[in-house]
């Protein structure tokens, strides 16, 4: 009788013990693992050109949510990292004043070679010192790298040691300039969990 009932419940063990291998992950059933998205600096490339296509059609909501919410947006209006004198913006801020308060004037910096202050509204700066030529087209597209090299310091490396950047770059458009009507624009990106947020944008041109 005892050998009758150990075999019952040994029976009914390796039963129970057999559907739930089937039910969690045994011979017969397959969990797919869990894939990690990996951040690749080149996936800063077609978000750039997202941007900059919302830049041309002026959809400033839509360019606005490319922003990091944290650090918000830096504008250059040249080649060199001014902390103490570029304009930043919160994404709330940058709304506001893109939109609802559209006419309010700011000082963004100032002009090289003269040092007049820049005052102009998100419009008026977006148009002279963002999109003043069609980046989106530009012949180079470089990911990381420099090409523009004017009289002004660049310092991105320093300021934005982790980040990740794309520069739109024209070399020239009247040959009797001999490239000193060059043009560049470059894309600022932190890194943040799967994503890569906008903190600067970074105009440069021949200055005298």
């Amino acid at each position: 009788m005892k050998r009758i009932i150990a075999c019952i419940l040994f029976g009914a063990f390796f039963s129970c013990n057999s559907k739930e291998n089937k039910q969690s992950g045994g011979d017969t059933v397959s969990i797919p693992k869990q894939q990690t998205k990996i951040i690749n600096d080149s996936m800063a490339l077609p978000l750039s050109k997202e941007i900059l296509t919302a830049v041309k059609n002026k959809d400033y909501e839509k360019f606005a949510s490319f922003i990091d919410s944290i650090e918000g947006i830096r504008f250059s209006s040249y080649g060199y990292i001014d902390t103490t004198r570029d304009k930043t913006f919160t994404i709330q801020h940058f709304l506001n004043y893109s939109t609802d308060e559209k006419n309010v004037k700011f000082t963004w910096g100032v002009y090289d070679g003269s040092s007049e202050k820049i005052i102009l509204t998100v419009d008026e700066y977006f148009k002279k010192f963002v999109y003043d030529v069609d980046f989106l087209n530009a012949p180079h597209i470089n990911l990381n790298k420099t090409m523009s090299a004017g009289n002004s310091f660049n310092n991105i490396d320093s300021i934005y040691k982790n980040c990740v950047y794309v520069e739109f770059y024209f070399p020239g458009f009247d040959k009797k300039y001999e490239g000193m009507d060059w043009r560049s624009l470059k894309l600022v990106f932190k890194k943040a969990g799967n994503k890569l947020n906008l903190v600067a944008i970074i105009h440069d041109q021949w200055t005298i």
